[in-house]
Formats: structure tokens, C-alpha cells, sequence
């Protein structure tokens, strides 16, 4: 199937899919890979799909869906592999303009330091790249990329994509249990820092992973990231993607709901979380009923204290 959706995406809000890479055909064969093994690793740009094949399926799901009134923020590369492998990329994307829709990808930059692929990717109105790690080792035990791709090349082509890029950049940086980060996170958020990034998420596997050992990482080395990026980038620019698509910071009434809903975005110091029950004319015992169901957990980080919602994979 080329075009899936709409569905709900907390980068993009409704996000109508575009397959343009059959299963698996990637540049990494990165250990938590929601899709599985990567069954080709390329990293040669070639033809897919016919361009004009992927433009006309992907008008009738959009016809489809504004038929059903449902709303479309952005038609999105998503594919079962890495979408700038496509050579027709630039083509399809011409194409898709005429919808009118703004258009997206999600990359894993394996291939940005080729001029081809950042003139693509220039074409689009957002951009998320994986940034996962800025030191060779910790890359290769993660992403493992091909053999011949070089970190430096692909951290360089970012940041002469910047330089060019008019639309919104993120970046995705994902925590996996079992890995020694040492100061990895500092040194993530200095090459950040330098990107500048509209928002560096830090995600998990919420699906299961390509390998079996592979768990998210513990609440407490989320919210040390969390924090060590923050004190570098912002808090305003950093945020968890750790799989709840729930309204965060929508207020709905519901104490519960919301306290849930924002700590899942990122974590409420307490002074933070005393203050929104203050609002919400309710008292401490919300905290420690949540806490008691273990829907919430409690950390500490440079001698503070922080809320954060259990991770579910962790339950």
C-alpha cells in the first residue's frame, strides 16, 4: 500500500502516509526498527515506484479522506525504509504540490551529505532527521549503518542543510535500554545546539523492536537527556515522542488526564505540578493516587524532583 492514513502524529499533527521503499529496503539496519530486519541495505539511489503511480494513489486517499471531511496537515514520506534511497523523490514531490497540502519526511539522513538528496529534501516544508548519536561507536551499535557511510559526512550534511532549509526541521534522538551513554547526551545536544532544530525529540521503541533485546530506556536516563538537552537547547525546543498521541496540554477538565497527557510530553518539576493543581482546585492526593497506580513515577535530577508518566512498555 503507497498512501495510508490520515492519522494522528504529534509532529504532524493528521498525517496522510506516503510508502515510497517496499519492506525493507534501508541504509541502517537499526537495532529497535519498529518495521523489522532490513532485508536490503542500500545505499545506492534508485527507482521504486512510478512516480506518477505514487501521485495518483495518493490523490485518491486524499479525495477520499476530504470526501469524509477529515482534515490533512500534511502528506508525509513514512515509508518501510529510508524514502531519500528513492531516486524519484524530487519528482514525487513536484508532483504532490499540486495538492496543495503541505508535504514531509521523516529521514534518516543516512544520505544527506549527497547534494541530490539535500536539494530533495529542500523541496519539502518539514524535515525530521535521526540523531541517535554523534560518536562513531554508540552509531554503529545502534543505527548500524552501512559500512561504507561516514558519521562525520552525515553530520556535516546536516548542517549545510540547515544553512539552505526554509520549512521546520526536528530532530528524533531514540533511547534504548542496555546502552552505556556516558556523556553522549551533552555531546548530542552541543551538535544540536549548532543545528538548531524547531524541536530535538527524544523518542523510545514503543513498537515492538528489529531485536529482541532491545527495550526503551529506563524513565530516569529519559529525563536525564531530557534535562541535559534542555539546559543546552531549551526547554521550549525539547520534547518526549515516547508514544502517547494524547492531547498534551490540552486541559480537558480531567486532573488525572492532563497531568497524565503533559507528563508524557515532557516532566513537571514539582513546584510545576503544585502550581497546575492550584489551578485545577485540586490537592496533592492526585499526585499520590497516580504514583499508588504506577501512572506516574517520581525522579530525581540535580537534586530536584520530577513527574513523569510510567512508560507503558515498562508496566
Amino acid at each position: 500500500m503507497i498512501a495510508f492514513g490520515p492519522v494522528p502524529s504529534r509532529r504532524l499533527g493528521r498525517s496522510l502516509g506516503v510508502n515510497n521503499i517496499p519492506d525493507k529496503v534501508c541504509s541502517f539496519a537499526c537495532v529497535y526498527c519498529q518495521i523489522g530486519k532490513t532485508l536490503r541495505m542500500e545505499l545506492e539511489r534508485r527507482p521504486f515506484y512510478e512516480p506518477e503511480l505514487i501521485f495518483r494513489e495518493v490523490k485518491e486517499k486524499v479525495e477520499e479522506a476530504l470526501a469524509r471531511n477529515e482534515r490533512i496537515d500534511y502528506i508525509t514520506f513514512v515509508p518501510d525504509g529510508e524514502p531519500t534511497l528513492d531516486i524519484n523523490l524530487g519528482k514525487e514531490i513536484d508532483l504532490l504540490r499540486e495538492l496543495g497540502i503541505k508535504l514531509a519526511a521523516l529521514t534518516n539522513a543516512s544520505l544527506i551529505w549527497r547534494e541530490d538528496v539535500r536539494e530533495d529534501l529542500l523541496k519539502l516544508d518539514f524535515v525530521s532527521l535521526k540523531v541517535d548519536a554523534v560518536s562513531e561507536p554508540l552509531w554503529r551499535k545502534v543505527d548500524r549503518p552501512h559500512k561504507s557511510l561516514s558519521l562525520e559526512e552525515i553530520l556535516d550534511g546536516m548542517l549545510e542543510f540547515r544553512k539552505k532549509f526554509k520549512g521546520k526541521v526536528v530532530t528524533e534522538t531514540m533511547l534504548v535500554d542496555g546502552v552505556d551513554y556516558g556523556d553522549e547526551f551533552k555531546k548530542i545536544a552541543e551538535f544540536l545546539k549548532e543545528l538548531k532544530p524547531d524541536k530535538a525529540y527524544i523518542a523510545i521503541p514503543t513498537r515492538p523492536p528489529a531485536e529482541l533485546w532491545v527495550k526503551p530506556a529506563k524513565e530516569r536516563v529519559i529525563n536525564r537527556a531530557y534535562q541535559v538537552f534542555s539546559e543546552i537547547l531549551g526547554e521550549e525546543r525539547v520534547e518526549y515522542l515516547i508514544g502517547y498521541e494524547g492531547n498534551a496540554f490540552a486541559f480537558t477538565g480531567n486532573v488525572e488526564e492532563d497531568l497524565l497527557s503533559i507528563t508524557s510530553v515532557h516532566p513537571m518539576r514539582e513546584d510545576a505540578v503544585r502550581e497546575f493543581l492550584k489551578k485545577a482546585k485540586a490537592d496533592w492526593s492526585v499526585v499520590e493516587k497516580l504514583l499508588n497506580e504506577g501512572k506516574l513515577i517520581e525522579l530525581e535530577y540535580n537534586g530536584k524532583r520530577f513527574y513523569m508518566r510510567k512508560l507503558k512498555s515498562r508496566e
